[in-house]
């Protein structure tokens, strides 16, 4: 129906055509979408918004409760049970930082190890699989995960049950990030949107139950919507994808900038998603070299940032307030996926193109809260949460200014490929922020 469109579209009058070859050509203006497809708009738009918080939601949960997760004790009978509330109890008692014989760090591994081999393996084959079945794995994945977790008596099958958050969401961002190669890249700011809220729903709502005196336990569980959520969302919500309109403010901005790869691209593509063109080793490694500017600032910012997160947090601790350390851990996750949410939803107010100012700012902010913590200059945990929130906003920044840059820049032949290989790069900066933070922690917590 749109190939025959397009073809309407296209046929002229021989005098018409010789009158347009003649005259000048103006720029087009974009049209207003007929109702229908203004509807099938929202509907995408919205689609991909739940995808992404979806898609997000069982990983950020995991990282908030790292802390509770590495606290983990048995209750009596067959309970497993961790205080919403616990009272700081070192394990080190020469430490000042109040430390987890474990650093959070080791829940980050668990939580983006697997989502690292995947994103990693993605480039090389995942394509071949239809995404229906991807969907629906990653879907499963994520409640297993809430229920792996809520009923596990030992910190070995909660990471396990992390690992499982971490398959859903690395699966799932490969695929969604690919998918939106089949639709109207406005997409791509909805997508990062949502993941964004994820951010910020998922850490509030952690928060905010165990606060009120619901148990780790049935928080979890209370959140085991979120999975079918994810799949009505892709096999409800979502229409099936079209040609792409190769008019609009969009391709105008993408037209005025030089492609990742030049080629031709043939007209109005119908490729449908699991029958895209197969790129040769050739075209894939040039399209990689290509996105070498935004895949390197992107590892960076979220290489000091996790580091912060995962390495720093715990380690942040403030004994003149009212807030536990649990507490203050909570609101620290809390406040970062703030900052995230904002500017993940920031594309429609500005955009940035050059993100290694973003990379660099962030990296200044790892120096000045690692220092911080090993000479305590800082007066007050406000001054912490400012700076936390300040945190979230470079990264979540740097997030969807990579993939709309990106998506700019790449022939729309290649873009699947383009989008699949640059979602490695956080993963990337996260896993080295992890390694590198266990034996950081282990070094400052025998600190007296």
């Amino acid at each position: 129906m749109g190939g025959s469109a397009a073809g309407s579209r296209r046929r002229l009058s021989d005098s018409e055509g010789q009158r347009a070859a003649q005259e000048p050509r103006e720029p087009r203006e974009p049209r207003p979408p007929p109702p229908d497809r203004q509807g099938a708009h929202w509907k995408n738009a919205m689609g991909f918004w739940l995808l992404g918080l979806c898609n997000n939601f069982s990983y950020v949960v995991m990282l908030s409760a790292a802390h509770d997760i590495l606290s983990h004790k048995r209750a009596s009978g067959n309970q497993s049970h961790v205080d919403p509330d616990p009272v700081p109890t070192p394990h080190n008692n020469s430490s000042r930082f109040d430390c987890n014989s474990v650093s959070t760090a080791a829940v980050l591994l668990a939580d983006i190890l697997p989502t690292l081999v995947i994103k990693l393996l993605a480039p090389l084959g995942l394509h071949l699989l239809p995404y229906s079945p991807r969907v629906l794995f990653s879907g499963i994945c994520a409640a297993g995960s809430f229920i792996l977790v809520a009923f596990s008596h030992s910190v070995v099958t909660s990471l396990c049950g992390v690992v499982l958050a971490s398959i859903s969401s690395g699966l799932g961002e490969v695929t969604f990030l690919s998918l939106t190669a089949f639709y109207p890249r406005a997409v791509i700011s909805w997508w990062s949107s949502g993941t964004g809220g994820a951010g910020l729903l998922g850490a509030l709502s952690y928060l905010g139950l165990t606060q009120v005196g619901l148990s780790p336990q049935h928080t979890l569980l209370s959140m085991l919507g979120i999975p079918a959520l994810l799949l009505a969302s892709y096999f409800l919500l979502l229409t099936s994808p079209g040609p792409q309109d190769p008019g609009g403010e969009e391709e105008a901005e993408r037209a005025a900038r030089q492609p990742l790869m030049s080629s031709e691209a043939p007209e109005a593509p119908e490729w449908k998603p699991d029958s895209s063109p197969s790129l040769s080793l050739q075209e894939k490694w040039t399209v990689f070299k290509g996105l070498q500017c935004y895949i390197i600032p992107l590892v960076l910012v979220y290489f000091a940032e996790y580091f912060i997160n995962q390495g720093l947090f715990e380690l942040l601790f403030f004994r003149n307030t009212s807030l536990s350390h649990a507490q203050q851990y909570r609101w620290y996750q809390m406040l970062y996926q703030a900052g995230v949410f904002a500017s993940r939803s920031s594309l429609r107010c500005f955009r940035i193109q050059f993100t290694w100012a973003l990379a660099l700012l962030q990296c200044f902010n790892l120096v000045f809260l690692l220092v911080d913590i090993w000479l305590s200059f800082l007066p007050s945990i406000y001054i912490v949460f400012l700076i936390v929130l300040y945190e979230g906003l470079l990264g979540g920044a740097a997030y969807v200014n990579t993939f709309h840059n990106i998506a700019l820049e790449t022939s729309d032949e290649h873009r699947e490929f383009a989008m699949a290989t640059a979602c490695v790069s956080d993963t990337l900066g996260i896993s080295l922020s992890g390694l590198l933070a266990l034996p950081l922690h282990d070094f400052l917590c025998r600190l007296s």
